[in-house]
């Protein structure tokens, strides 16, 4: 009988641990911005898992410099707070230095998740529901109804919704013990329930899906996997209203380096907070790796350059790759884009609140763009970017009828959705991705 040979699981670590990652935080070098510079060996994704450990944090990226040709990994990150002021906080700048120093990268920090189909799965104290599907006014309202009738309650969440297509990631548990709801039977049949809902829309066989898995992975990451694994880049489902204005439409260009062999990609659009991480997201899933890169904002706009190669060192091919290259970019970019009325609904949270909360929104005309979702102790609160059911702004009657039905139990804030700047976004309430900060310290743990 063979026997095999020992390996030293230490090994693969090894490299870091020879030349463990240089973190540095800098607030005196610059008047406007804090600097974090990270020196580190090189791996693949390394630039997504740095990115995004700085916009979990909520940190707006204003300019960034990036070189990872060869074995290291050098890059230079301009950033600011939300309010556009330097990084002061204490533990802030603590968590930055141990996320990406060297016990960020041997302990699993920035572990690489594995890939999972869409579906149902326990985390913690958790139960996380992945959907996707054809979108139709009224259907996150169909959603939440079918888990309040199961008496299952929603922690968190956050919806998607692009080219007719929408992706939700929820945080369920049981309302009685507040635990992961682990029942086979009953996830079962809220599997079931959830299917038939989302294919209540349309008869093909891929207007929704859900099924079990396991594993976990960010959770913008996810939905942008879940979007781009649904095809919703293809012109197929194009919306009609979304981005119509031309100012409002990315402009992506693909040029080929010929001195270095890498292909150019220049991107131009609205500035906001996270457009670097979809960005880079989007190309670290579709098997590219950056070598360079240049970041910065011109006002109101970014500017953004990236370097790359296949992640099997090859350059695009066809012009057909390069296109598809494009779509996704300009998909990637638009899913987070905010557009229409942003309304702030605060309450004590209780089993069947969303579902309240939907439902008024659907029985009112309105039609949910994107939601984010959050408990903090006993406090809910819900963002939406709300239309009306064609795509058109809300008029002024409609937001006062909402006030008077809603407004004695629940505190309601009604915003427009800031288009025109980053500064805009991050002082308001754009950000709908500002639940996954109050469940950060929980699923880091």
């Amino acid at each position: 009988m063979g026997s095999w040979a020992y390996f030293d699981p230490e090994y693969e670590t090894l490299n870091i641990r020879i030349n463990p990652p240089q973190v540095s935080v800098d607030n005196s070098s610059c008047k406007d911005c804090t600097l974090v510079k990270v020196d580190s060996m090189n791996k693949p994704g390394i630039l997504l898992e740095v990115v995004q450990i700085l916009t979990d944090l909520d940190l707006i990226i204003t300019k960034a410099y990036i070189s990872s040709d060869g074995g290291w990994f050098m890059d230079v990150f301009h950033v600011t707070d939300e309010q556009g002021r330097k990084i002061k906080d204490s533990q802030t700048i603590e968590y930055i230095e141990k996320a990406l120093g060297p016990n960020g990268y041997t302990s699993g920090i920035l572990k690489a998740c594995p890939e999972r189909r869409v579906g149902v799965k326990s985390m913690g104290d958790y139960t996380t529901v992945e959907l996707i599907g054809r979108d139709r006014p009224g259907l996150l309202s169909e959603i939440s109804a079918v888990l309040a009738n199961l008496h299952i309650n929603v922690a968190a969440a956050e919806v998607w919704t692009h080219n007719s297509r929408i992706a939700c990631v929820l945080y369920v548990n049981d309302d009685t013990t507040c635990s992961a709801v682990n029942d086979a039977s009953r996830l079962s049949s809220m599997e079931e329930q959830l299917k038939n809902i989302l294919r209540g829309c349309g008869s093909e066989e891929n207007v929704a899906h859900t099924s079990f898995s396991i594993g976990s992975t960010h959770i913008d990451r996810r939905l942008h996997q879940l979007l781009f694994a649904d095809r919703d880049y293809e012109c197929a489902f194009a919306d009609t209203k979304v981005d119509s204005h031309p100012s409002s439409k990315p402009k992506v260009v693909i040029e080929r380096c010929e001195e270095k062999d890498y292909l150019v990609v220049s991107v131009r659009c609205k500035d906001r907070p996270k457009l670097m991480f979809d960005i880079v997201c989007t190309l670290t899933d579709m098997q590219y790796a950056v070598f360079h890169a240049t970041i910065s904002s011109d006002g109101p706009h970014a500017s953004q350059e990236y370097f790359i190669r296949h992640m099997d060192g090859r350059t695009l091919g066809t012009e057909g790759e390069k296109q598809k290259v494009i779509k996704c970019l300009e998909a990637a970019i638009r899913r987070r884009t905010s557009e229409g009325l942003s309304l702030e609904i605060c309450a004590k949270d209780r089993v069947g609140l969303l579902s309240e909360v939907t439902r008024v929104l659907r029985e009112n005309g309105l039609s949910v763009r994107r939601a984010g979702v959050s408990t903090v102790g006993e406090e809910a609160m819900n963002v939406f970017y709300v239309n009306d059911a064609s795509g058109n702004p809300v008029d002024a009657k409609t937001i006062e009828a909402l006030r008077k039905e809603i407004g004695r139990t629940m505190r309601v804030n009604v915003k427009k959705a800031p288009l025109d700047s980053k500064a805009a976004e991050a002082g308001g309430l754009a950000n709908t991705s500002f639940f996954f900060g109050s469940l950060l310290e929980k699923f880091r743990s």
